[in-house]
């Protein structure tokens, strides 16, 4: 059902301190510049690994979810995974079909890779909240 691990979200109250981090002291030389999505209230950058990607998270006006998330964990931290599947409406059917619950409406919406996604409830994800994102070109 689900396809590869596509990136880890990480919510970061500063966009440039953690790249800096990436890039000091991980060495990572592939980093994308930060990106603004209103619609989900925050600001994005990835970091392009050989083999996934970490998507940093930072706050983009007083509304923004990521402001509890970063309440609770000042520093930062891991906020969820994102695995990529072929459908999104047949993984969203799928997932409710086997009890899980959708968070927001349940409709997908357009993620920061500009593909429809959707996130399933930490409760039913052993405590992580999962994202799941029609793989791209699909």
């Amino acid at each position: 059902m689900i396809g590869r691990l596509n990136h880890v979200g990480i919510a970061t109250p500063s966009i440039a301190d953690s790249t800096a981090m990436y890039r000091d002291l991980l060495g990572v030389t592939d980093i994308g510049e930060p990106f603004d999505l209103p619609a989900q209230g925050v600001k994005v950058c990835f970091v392009n690994l050989p083999n996934s990607q970490i998507e940093l998270i930072e706050p983009l006006g007083a509304d923004s979810p990521i402001r509890g998330f970063l309440a609770k964990a000042p520093k930062g931290g891991q906020h969820h995974i994102c695995f990529e599947v072929d459908d999104i409406i047949a993984a969203r059917d799928d997932m409710r079909a086997k009890g899980a619950t959708i968070l927001g409406t349940g409709e997908p919406r357009i993620g920061a890779h500009g593909t429809p996604i959707i996130f399933l409830h930490p409760k039913n994800m052993g405590g992580v909240l999962v994202e799941l994102m029609e793989a791209p070109g699909h």
